[in-house]
């Protein structure tokens, strides 16, 4: 299921993303979504692309997200 705004992401996304961070995500997520249509396994696949795609751009920092430098 896409995600149309941030507003749609779950819960533990919203709540611990920064603004930008979460449109990575929705992003990501949802291209992956449609790339994996095949996929029985979709949704989890599309989730493990999206952190990995936040991943790239901000990292933890005493538990809250930070972008990286650069």
């Amino acid at each position: 299921m896409p995600f149309a705004t941030s507003a749609d992401l779950p819960a533990s996304v919203r709540h611990h993303l920064p603004l930008h961070a979460q449109d990575i995500y929705r992003s990501a997520f949802n291209h992956a979504f449609e790339a994996h249509f095949t996929d029985p396994r979709r949704e989890e696949v599309a989730h493990r692309i999206a952190w990995a795609a936040v991943k790239r751009a901000y990292f933890k920092d005493d538990g809250m997200w930070v972008k990286k430098p650069g």
